[in-house]
């Protein structure tokens, strides 16, 4: 493995272009590729196993009981019972 001295001065990695070769590349016939939209191509694609539902979900959101808490931590919605310390909204999980 070779050593390398990082205190060394550095060299150039890039050379420019000369002003004639920028010109002549902007001169030049550019190709008739299209771009293409690649979400267009996303939908082309098929998962193996996957299942395309056209039905629409439907959840019953219940609000909040009395007897309930949300997490600071991990946000999710518990039963008073699961709070790890009565003063602070943290379950005992995340505790």
């Amino acid at each position: 493995m070779a050593t390398t001295d990082y205190d060394a001065p550095r060299t150039a990695a890039v050379e420019e272009d000369s002003l004639e070769e920028l010109q002549a590349r902007r001169a030049a016939p550019r190709s008739g590729a299209v771009d293409v939209d690649e979400a267009e191509l996303a939908e082309a694609f098929e998962l193996p196993g996957a299942e395309q539902l056209d039905d629409e979900l439907s959840v019953t959101v219940i609000p909040m009981q009395a007897d309930e808490f949300r997490c600071s931590r991990c946000y999710l919605v518990r039963h008073r019972n699961q709070r790890a310390v009565a003063e602070i909204d943290v379950c005992r999980d995340c505790a």
